[in-house]
């Protein structure tokens, strides 16, 4: 089974309507699935007009409030793209490849 773990990664500020109102925020979903590991990178952005509540400041963020933000079906998506890529980790596609015909002189 898969355990999955959002960071944050970055955040990047400007000054109204407070200071340093995050406007986007970099994230990243890892997966380990036993000696397996992938990840993904996201990106949300972050719109004052959407604010709700009151606005946290800046050096009262904690990561967990951030990772609330994110929408969840983002965060949802992100999971299923790491754990394509352990399944193909944990089972290899299988690829085609180019067999030389039957009738043609070697």
């Amino acid at each position: 089974m898969t355990q999955f773990t959002t960071t944050v990664t970055a955040m990047y500020t400007i000054q109204q309507p407070s200071p340093d109102y995050v406007v986007n925020c970099l994230w990243q979903v890892t997966g380990v699935d036993g000696t397996n590991t992938a990840s993904i990178g996201g990106n949300t952005q972050f719109n004052s007009a959407d604010q709700e509540g009151a606005i946290v400041p800046y050096a009262s963020l904690t990561e967990a409030i951030v990772i609330g933000w994110i929408p969840e079906s983002a965060i949802t998506s992100a999971q299923a793209c790491v754990q394509g890529q352990i399944d193909s980790m944990i089972t290899p596609p299988v690829s085609p490849s180019n067999t030389a015909l039957p009738w043609s002189a070697t």
